[in-house]
């Protein structure tokens, strides 16, 4: 426990004694008239969490694609267009561009050009995150938008991306090997397609069997009843009783051998982040904790200033 809370307060200081162009919590108070911009985002958020709790996945996927993508949390993957980054193949599948549009008109009636679709992205998952039963957290609002967007310049990690590889992808950006083992905690709510995984399934490295990793059970179940003559399918990167609430049931997968992932296996059991998962596994408070502070840092990383960016007037396109 001691180990535990001496790790949240690095994380904390590390937030606090940082400078992010300009963005500080509550960023929008006074700026709108007498509307509050995180009530209204709020708001949308709620009501569509009500009919459609699966936007808290679409967010946390956006904002993930948004910032690790081209190293910046800019809003860019919100831009359409042929060359956008919309239209590179890991982005194919990324949801939940239409809510953000949805603030974004509702904000532009309330105060026309003050509230970046950046924020708004950032502000909505973490509104989602509270609703799907992660804990409050404040973020520091004041992004800009960023002015350009290209599939040319996305660069996301494989599924089957190694731990050590995984740890320097994310530690370019200063996420520790704890945080990123917390960042990919995000696939409590996440899903994949079978064809991402039959080669585990039923080919594992050529050997015309499934891979020993996987719990033997699962994989006949998935092989059998989910993915058989199906590549479409959609699987559940968590326990099917949890895969849209926000906890720590992820980690307990993992020790069970019943990470989808290749990347999600292996942090199980790689000495350099096994014991985080395990300490994981066993605290969801602890998870819930450093999950939104490790949300926060992600939502920092390459913010713009009023120089580099702009405040969209749509979402989907630039100025």
């Amino acid at each position: 426990m001691a180990k535990q809370v001496a790790i949240v307060v690095l994380l904390v200081l590390g937030l606090v004694n940082s400078s992010y162009a300009g963005t500080s919590v509550g960023y929008y108070t006074g700026k709108c008239g007498s509307n509050d911009v995180e009530s209204i985002i709020k708001g949308i958020v709620q009501a569509r969490f009500s009919y459609d709790p699966d936007i808290i996945a679409f967010l946390l996927r956006l904002l993930f694609h948004d910032t690790m993508g081209n190293k910046q949390t800019d809003g860019s993957l919100l831009l359409k267009g042929p060359n956008s980054e919309q239209t590179a193949v890991p982005n194919f599948t990324v949801k939940g561009y239409d809510l953000i549009d949805t603030i974004k008109e509702a904000l532009e009636q309330a105060c026309p050009g003050v509230v970046s679709c950046t924020d708004i992205m950032v502000a909505a998952t973490r509104d989602a995150v509270l609703l799907a039963g992660g804990i409050y957290f404040d973020v520091p609002l004041g992004r800009y938008d960023g002015k350009v967007g290209l599939a040319s310049n996305v660069v996301l990690p494989p599924p089957d991306i190694s731990v050590a590889s995984a740890i320097a992808y994310y530690g370019d950006v200063g996420f520790t090997d704890l945080e990123t083992v917390v960042l990919l905690g995000g696939h409590t709510v996440g899903v994949t397609h079978c064809n991402v995984i039959k080669d585990r399934l039923y080919n594992y490295k050529g050997t015309q069997q499934p891979d020993p990793a996987l719990d033997a059970f699962y994989v006949f179940f998935l092989g059998n009843f989910i993915c058989q003559n199906n590549d479409e399918m959609f699987v559940f990167l968590d326990s099917p009783n949890s895969v849209r609430t926000v906890d720590n049931s992820y980690y307990q997968m993992l020790l069970q051998g019943k990470g989808i992932l290749p990347i999600d296996n292996a942090i199980a059991f790689d000495p350099s982040t096994a014991s985080y998962v395990q300490d994981l596994a066993n605290n969801n408070d602890y998870f819930l904790d450093l999950f939104t502070k490790v949300l926060v840092k992600l939502s920092l990383v390459g913010v713009l200033d009023e120089n580099e960016g702009e405040i969209r007037q749509l979402c989907s396109q630039t100025n």
